[in-house]
């Protein structure tokens, strides 16, 4: 049975925290990358950027939706919540956009659990850590790779 260890990327790109958007944009497109984990300055994990959390940026502020009754306005949804996408809406650096404590998984996972994860919690980019450091990445990508024979 096929393990993290035998599909992952260990070639990683990796961003920090303060980067700016659009930096973290070009290394995206540029690389043809889907994500790419966010690391401190002890090259420990601290987060993950995915294309998706950028597109976010460019979706309409939501409005919540609210219950009027007896002049009073009761909100439906979380203010928190509202809150959270303003401040992802507006981010100008990676931390602000960035998915923090990415779900992860060790070398040894099997890709079985892997592709599980990916398709019941909709995640196109998986660190591989040991501790919490990246030692590896796997992308969707990977995952197709095995469904081809070797020679």
């Amino acid at each position: 049975m096929a393990k993290a260890k035998d599909i992952m990327e260990t070639n990683i790109i990796s961003i920090n925290p303060d980067t700016e958007i659009p930096k973290a944009v070009k290394i995206l497109l540029n690389n043809h990358i889907n994500g790419v984990p966010v690391v401190n300055n002890k090259e420990e994990l601290v987060g993950i950027l995915c294309q998706s959390d950028l597109i976010f940026q460019q979706k309409d502020i939501p409005i919540p939706p609210i219950f009027a009754i007896l002049d009073s306005i009761i909100p439906l949804s979380s203010s928190q919540k509202l809150e959270d996408s303003l401040k992802k809406i507006a981010a100008t650096t990676v931390e602000q956009a960035m998915v923090k404590d990415p779900v992860t998984v060790g070398a040894d996972t099997p890709v079985s659990e892997i592709a599980t994860l990916m398709v019941e919690k909709h995640f196109h980019t998986i660190p591989v850590v040991e501790g919490k450091k990246v030692v590896g990445i796997i992308g969707k990508e990977d995952i197709l790779k095995t469904l081809i024979p070797k020679d």
